[in-house]
């Protein structure tokens, strides 16, 4: 199993970029352990937006921190009950995220 592929057209170059960047869940920084060849991680795309496939808007996160977000934006994620409770919000996200916010908004 190639743990790079993906259905979402991240080419293997950025994918590897963003495995060896996001060893955390983005957002609540629980490890994206791998066991052998299949990691617990998922893709995200920080703006709901699959034809944006660059460095600031590809990521890894949880599953759990996924399925919560869903197609919301950031912004509206970010003040939702499931964020609340697990004190997630701007100020504690990765790097990446903050980054994201700065250059494209949230």
């Amino acid at each position: 199993m190639n743990i790079y592929k993906n259905r979402w057209g991240i080419p293997l170059d950025l994918a590897k970029l963003v495995f060896e960047r996001d060893k955390k869940c983005i957002y609540c920084h629980c490890e994206l352990i791998r066991n052998g060849q299949k990691s617990i991680g998922s893709w995200e795309h920080i703006i709901n937006d699959v034809k944006i496939i660059c460095p600031e808007n590809i990521a890894r996160c949880c599953r759990s921190c996924n399925s919560s977000k869903g197609t919301k934006s950031l912004s509206q994620w970010l003040t939702s009950s499931y964020c609340v409770s697990r004190n997630i919000k701007i100020e504690t996200v990765a790097d990446i995220v903050r980054i994201h916010v700065q250059k494209f908004g949230s």
